[in-house]
């Protein structure tokens, strides 16, 4: 049941087709383009985004022509109504907007003029947990006899008075919070302000599975799922072990323990399931799970046989990954051996959740030429690659002075902070960077935001911009990136070398990571030319039996 009327109606876009003319899922060869909401435009003064900002720029990244950044789909952080103790990802109404960014109507007009333009939208999903102070849990927690008790993990203390078990919150410190007028702990994988649902609770089930028929109604292009592998715990809520000091990861085993217990579960596979089963029903929709595990061989599942679970699900190896050719090689050759027939990967290289790639990679001469490389490798890839806004002019993360932080979590802990890799969009050189008029946004902006903008590197030829707009027309014209297969080639340390090949088509990729020159024997390629290049003096260059590279140089050449 629908917890408010549609306001209107949205057709999504006709089915999409390969070079052939056969029917393909659209997100096979879509470049998804990741909106972090607040930073992106502000249309009303507020000093924060919203939706009416993203329909303003809607033709920055798809108008049809070589001056638009070429995107095909966007990703929406979350939109709905929420108190913002996590900015978004605490939600206290899954069925309409947050008013700080716009309406409901807002969302409709901005589905329309994405679609106008060929442009997907997915929206960012929350299931695992709601907002302290969505109705469900405020009537949950009113009694242990409340219709809404079970909705959400309660449990009596142990012996000794304290949590149920030894779980820990992605966040630090205990995932269990006391509620003194009832006397039993909630279950919150992240802050107290976020209680998990129970998911082994049909009723639940059948509530999210009524979100979902929500907005697919209203004509969203699908959905990325948050932390989608939490969303079932174990039933007898065990103590997760302690990892042995040679398998003990930082990340993967967060608060000093392996997460064997609360995530993961095999139960989960079912709700994806049959999630699956209802995007099916509407024709041409997406799904992209946020599997948070650092380990290729445990996110395949989540594939199901290739088309009955996740059509896509992220792996954030990359996040993760130094400056290394041969880490780099080495993760995906890995995960091309893991995945089934007709799954493909899903790369990211920055997020809202993580430090901008342009800042991981830097370095005092070639910080510039490293980001297009990894650019390069990113869009060059098989799979389905992610941008995250900004990367396309090499914004970097922004030092945020101590009085501006604004990430919540980042003020109750501090190192955790992401704010720097959330500020505002930079337009132009204008006061406020094109992105308000208010003079104080959310976030400060970044000091280089005179220079490195839209406004400056539009019609800039060498400009980070446009390498990003060539190399995106160009992936979208060449079959054997949007659809071929992957092989990787013997080539000297420090590079990576590989060649994407469909039908007829070879396509070879050579990225030099070194800090010096490199080179690549090619015998086989001698006649062609560099199609791509990071610097755009090579371009349309014909190739000898060797290949010089520049340090931290990339090329595409085509057969």
């Amino acid at each position: 049941m629908k917890e408010h009327p549609q306001e209107s109606s949205n057709e999504p876009l006709a089915a999409s087709h390969d070079e052939d003319g056969n029917p393909m899922e659209w997100w096979r060869n879509a470049v998804f383009y990741q909106i972090y909401v607040r930073s992106f435009q502000d249309s009303n003064a507020d000093g924060v985004g919203d939706l009416p900002g993203i329909i303003e720029r809607l033709d920055y990244l798809n108008d049809g022509t070589t001056r638009s950044l070429g995107v095909d789909a966007l990703w929406l952080t979350p939109i709905n109504p929420s108190p913002m103790f996590d900015f978004g990802y605490d939600v206290s109404d899954y069925c309409d907007v947050e008013p700080l960014f716009g309406k409901l109507s807002d969302i409709d007009r901005l589905l329309v003029e994405a679609h106008r333009r060929n442009l997907r939208v997915i929206l960012d999903l929350v299931p695992n947990h709601t907002s302290h102070l969505h109705r469900w849990f405020q009537e949950s927690r009113a009694s242990r006899s409340s219709p809404k008790r079970d909705w959400y993990v309660w449990r009596d203390p142990s012996a000794d008075g304290g949590p149920p078990n030894n779980w820990v919150s992605s966040f630090g410190g205990p995932a269990w919070s006391l509620d003194p007028s009832t006397g039993q702990y909630y279950l919150h994988s992240f802050l107290a302000e976020q209680p998990d649902l129970n998911y082994r609770n049909p009723e639940v089930v059948q509530a999210m599975e009524n979100v979902l028929r929500f907005w697919l109604e209203r004509g969203v292009d699908g959905f990325r799922v948050d932390v989608i592998h939490k969303m079932i715990k174990d039933e007898a809520l065990r103590d997760n072990p302690k990892p042995t000091p040679e398998e003990d990861h930082p990340i993967k085993h967060y608060g000093g323990q392996v997460h064997l217990y609360d995530e993961d579960q095999p139960g989960v596979h079912e709700i994806i399931r049959s999630w699956r089963r209802i995007l099916n029903q509407y024709g041409e929709r997406a799904m992209v799970g946020e599997v948070y595990i650092l380990d290729p061989l445990r996110i395949v599942p989540y594939y199901g046989n290739g088309d009955d679970e996740l059509p896509l699900a992220f792996n954030f190896s990359f996040l993760w990954t130094p400056w290394d050719a041969a880490a780099f090689r080495a993760q995906v050759e890995q995960v091309e051996g893991l995945l089934p027939p007709r799954a493909q990967p899903t790369y990211v290289l920055s997020s809202h959740d993580a430090p901008r790639f342009r800042s991981r990679f830097d370095h005092p001469q070639l910080g510039a030429a490293r980001a297009r490389v990894a650019a390069m490798m990113l869009l060059t890839l098989r799979g389905t690659p992610f941008l995250y806004y900004g990367e396309e002019l090499g914004m970097a993360d922004v030092v945020i002075p101590s009085d501006r932080i604004c990430d919540p979590v980042g003020k109750r802990f501090p190192g955790l902070g992401r704010d720097p890799e959330r500020t505002p969009m930079q337009w132009n050189g204008n006061t406020g960077a094109g992105f308000s008029t208010n003079g104080d946004p959310w976030l400060p902006l970044a000091d280089d935001y005179t220079t490195v903008n839209v406004a400056a590197q539009v019609d800039d030829p060498s400009s980070h911009l446009s390498f990003y707009r060539r190399l995106l027309r160009y992936r979208k014209q060449t079959p054997a990136l949007t659809q071929g297969e992957y092989r990787a080639l013997d080539s000297p340390a420090d590079t990576f070398v590989y060649v994407r090949e469909h039908n007829r088509q070879r396509v070879m990729i050579a990225l030099n990571f070194a800090d010096e020159p490199r080179v690549v024997q090619c015998a086989e390629w001698r006649g062609t030319t560099i199609k791509v290049a990071s610097d755009p003096k090579r371009e349309a260059q014909e190739i000898g039996r060797e290949l010089s590279l520049a340090p931290a140089e990339g090329v595409v050449i085509e057969a």
